[in-house]
């Protein structure tokens, strides 16, 4: 079979005669890679084939150059970049022919075919000359396709490599896309390309747009585009109005007041919906950033400073302006809207949110009178976008100014609960929860709780949208009327007190039904354990009934695990069992340790469930969960179940390929070391050899190790002396993982490395803490120079978050508290740490304390 028959076949509606294809196309791949991908090349140009099956050659060209996932395209970069020159030369060329074809769809494949190849090779210093021939087709007059598909092939490669690697062809980049977006191009086709590809490139053109003559035709350009006939290309400008807006906040003051305003309000009448969306984008945009300036103005006040970027207020300014359309579009609802399918109606509802948080209490009297005015109207719209105004300015004004209105509209709003409209019950539910989320603070207990209750339990007998927000509402409710302490201390009763066994007793009906539509029996579930985790006292018995029926249900799902047979069945099968878990997990926060007289059922229950968990990893994490949260509550009392347990725990930690459940049983190592003390010295050999040997694992995820080392410190600070046997490979272990240096380029990286030290800060502190009163802590002094070494390091970095610089001032203190007889005196005397030490940058109030405390064990310990 030749290669056109193969490629054809890969699209064959006949899924035996399609992966016979595939399978035969995957072997060539294998057996001889660069024969493979010369014939996809040959076929791509070949104009005697059929455009499918050219396409499909395209495709499958690309796909064995780039994939999402970051380390098979690691892999699939050296692939390619392994071939012999002859190859890749011959590749390029096929491609860069593809782009001049009369028929668009091979033109648009052989753009992602270029776009590909680059994103690899350009980065690696390569196909140094392929952005000056991208340019060369792009002045092509003669022929629009080329151009077309060249101003694609920009666009892909401005998305694909990171904006410092082009930042040096800015210019040439910038001149090639702006001159197709002009509003003189003929081609509507070549025009959205081009904006298209201005999109992508608006990231690395930062030089351009400090310049003022520059800016200037830029926008000038993206706002005569949003004038279009052609509404693709109205669309693309809009877009690029919104990521400028993000980008270059401090640059718009100008064209806000000359264009912008102006534009963008006419774009959000738009008939089009889809221009109308990216034009309320922009305003959303606007408001985010300004909420951003608005929390960093209010930061650097604190400490008498200056924002680096001052807000234009630009929001507050188009208030009158962008508040009435806004409002009109609210009730552009549709009846039988989707609720996953984005929406003008739905836009304006967020961007309202948004407006009202970077405008605050100005949001209010805009929106008053159109409240009033619909929120009795016999049109459903205006009822719905009434009542949805209210729910969105929730979030941003003072609550005391919303007070008011709050008291005077709760009562028509439970009366609402029953509108004969659907839509409107779904929103005043939905409205009802903001209030019990972000206004409980504003209603009266003895006058609003009664009727607020009643409605929402009334409302759990709705449709599934509208359960789903009652729920919501009644989870707000429980966790912003708690009055646990912070210690997790129940008062002898509450305010919700008179209607926890009414209200679980309806939670728990809802949960009985076999679906899980609009997600309602697991928003239900929520709320049941945000009651038991917030119960009073007097309500206690109602608890300990409700993990009973929680129990007997779990019995009965596992009694069934061996009758589900469909994924569907098996689906729902795993997510009842994780609801289950987290009521269970809320039900022992609550009870601590007098959940004892239920452990031995809970745990043989979590044995048997991990059992029939097939291959469900989630359902497994959910189990260990309970069996992490069980052996806090019962500290020492869980060294029963140890021994039933543990042989459940290995596999997990060697489950190197399943992150999350591996970072789960990881952090299980440490939740029983924090709750057996002393008595996990028993489990200290097996526990540091599996985590030993995980951090030799070249499949584990980075992340995990991270968590491992972290482990190390809660085993040492659990154990004390015992670890002694531990201590060398540990600080060994340690000192070569502080060692990482990130690159600043490499954002992701930077990331990690400021997630690594934190994790070996708090192994250093455990194993400090641990020995630190012991007979054995002189066992520290030779390395405590290289944690100070780590110390320095992480305090030397600017970009450091507050968690790392308070670890790292509290195990400076941790060691002066080790040694106050002046062991490592000369240590602690270092210029730098006296300098760190009377630091008065900008901190956090628990960071600054932990300094203060620092600074007075390192006096003390060099007195």
């Amino acid at each position: 079979m030749n290669a056109g028959e193969l490629l054809s076949n890969t699209l064959s509606p006949d899924a035996t005669t399609r992966q016979d294809a595939e399978s035969k196309l995957e072997a060539a791949a294998r057996e001889n890679f660069p024969a493979y991908m010369l014939m996809l090349s040959s076929e791509l140009i070949n104009e005697g084939a059929e455009p499918h099956v050219r396409n499909a050659a395209g495709l499958a060209l690309k796909n064995a150059v780039s994939a999402r996932e970051v380390a098979r395209q690691a892999d699939y970069a050296t692939r390619w970049l392994s071939l012999d020159n002859d190859t890749r030369n011959k590749i390029k060329q096929d491609s860069l022919m593809s782009l001049g074809q009369q028929n668009l769809r091979v033109a648009h494949v052989g753009a992602q075919v270029v776009s590909a190849i680059a994103c690899v090779e350009i980065p690696a210093g390569q196909w140094q000359d392929l952005i000056t021939l991208l340019l060369g087709f792009v002045n092509d007059a003669n022929n629009t396709n080329l151009r077309i598909s060249t101003l694609e092939t920009i666009g892909f490669i401005c998305e694909g490599i990171k904006s410092e690697v082009l930042s040096l062809r800015s210019n040439e980049i910038l001149t090639a896309v702006i001159h197709g977006a002009r509003k003189e191009e003929p081609s509507p086709d070549c025009q959205y390309a081009a904006i298209h590809a201005l999109f992508n490139a608006l990231d690395f053109v930062r030089d351009n747009f400090e310049r003022e003559g520059e800016r200037n035709y830029i926008m000038q350009v993206i706002c005569e585009a949003t004038q279009n006939p052609n509404v693709k290309v109205q669309i693309g400008a809009y877009e690029c109005l919104v990521r400028v807006m993000s980008l270059y906040y401090d640059k718009m003051s100008f064209y806000m007041e000359r264009a912008l305003f102006g534009l963008t309000v006419l774009g959000m009448k738009n008939p089009e919906e889809a221009v109308a969306l990216q034009a309320i984008e922009f305003w959303s945009t606007v408001c985010e950033e300004e909420y951003e300036l608005q929390l960093e103005a209010n930061e650097a006040a604190e400490y008498g400073e200056f924002p680096e970027i001052e807000s234009h207020n630009f929001s507050k300014i188009a208030l009158p302006e962008i508040v009435p359309v806004l409002l009109t579009l609210l009730t552009r609802q549709e009846e039988e809207a989707d609720e996953d399918e984005w929406n003008v109606a739905m836009a304006a509802a967020t961007c309202l949110g948004l407006l009202a948080k970077a405008v605050q209490d100005t949001i209010v009297s805009a929106v008053i009178p159109f409240i009033e005015a619909h929120i009795k109207s016999q049109d459903w719209h205006q009822r719905e976008a009434a009542v949805m105004t209210f729910g969105s300015i929730m979030d941003g004004p003072d609550p005391q100014v919303l007070a008011p209105l709050v008291h005077q509209a709760l009562p028509l709003l439970i009366d609402m609960m029953t509108d004969p409209v659907v839509q409107v019950r779904d929103t005043v539910a939905w409205t009802l929860g903001r209030i019990c989320d972000l206004l409980i603070s504003t209603l009266k207990v003895d006058v609003h709780v009664h009727p607020l209750v009643s409605a929402l339990v009334n409302g759990l007998s709705d449709n599934p949208r509208i359960i789903s927000n009652c729920c919501w509402a009644l989870t707000n409710l429980a966790d912003g009327l708690s009055e646990l302490t912070e210690e997790g201390t129940a008062p002898p009763t509450g305010s919700l007190s008179p209607y926890y066994e009414g209200v679980i007793q309806a939670l728990l009906k809802v949960t009985e039904t076999a679906s899980n539509e609009s997600n309602f029996r697991t928003a239900a579930y929520e709320a049941i354990a945000a009651f038991c985790v917030n119960a009073p006292g007097d309500v206690v018995p109602v608890v300990q009934n409700t993990i009973v029926t929680i129990l007997v249900r779990m019995e009965h799902l596992i009694g069934v695990a061996n009758q589900i047979l469909g994924i569907d069945d098996r689906n729902n099968w795993n997510d009842l069992q994780t609801n289950l878990c987290s009521v269970i997990v809320s039900v022992i926060r609550r009870l601590g340790d007098g959940v004892q007289p239920l452990a031995d059922r809970i745990m043989t229950l979590i044995l048997q469930l991990i059992e029939c968990a097939a291959k469900s990893s989630t359902v497994m994490e959910d189990a260990f969960l309970v069996v992490g949260t069980l052996s806090t509550a019962l500290e020492q009392g869980f060294a029963a179940y140890m021994g039933a347990f543990l042989p459940y725990l290995h596999p997990a930690l060697k489950a190197h390929e399943d992150t999350q459940l591996c970072t789960v049983a990881v952090g299980l190592i440490g939740d029983f070391s924090r709750a057996l003390g002393e008595l996990s010295a028993q489990y200290s050999d097996a526990f540091m050899r599996v985590l030993l040997e995980n951090l030799q694992s070249e499949v584990l995820n980075r992340n995990v190790k991270i968590s491992i080392l972290s482990c190390f410190g809660d085993i040492a600070l659990a154990i004390g002396a015992a670890f002694e046997p531990y201590l060398e490979t540990t600080m060994s272990v340690l000192r070569q993982a502080g060692s990482v240096q990130p690159n600043p380029l490499d954002y992701e990286l930077v990331e990690y490395v400021s997630n690594l030290r934190e994790g070996i800060l708090e192994a250093y502190t455990g194993v400090v803490t641990g020995l630190k009163n012991t007979d054995k802590v002189s066992l520290l002094v030779p390395y405590v120079p290289s944690i100070l070494e780590l110390c320095q390091r992480c305090l030397n970095d600017d970009e450091r978050p507050d968690s790392v610089a308070k670890l790292s001032y509290g195990l400076i203190g941790d060691l002066a508290d080790s040694f106050p007889g002046g062991e490592i005196k000369q240590l602690l005397l270092a210029e730098w740490i006296g300098h760190e030490l009377r630091s008065r940058s900008r901190m956090a109030g628990e960071t600054k304390r932990t300094l203060r405390w620092a600074r007075e064990m390192v006096k003390r310990a060099t007195a």
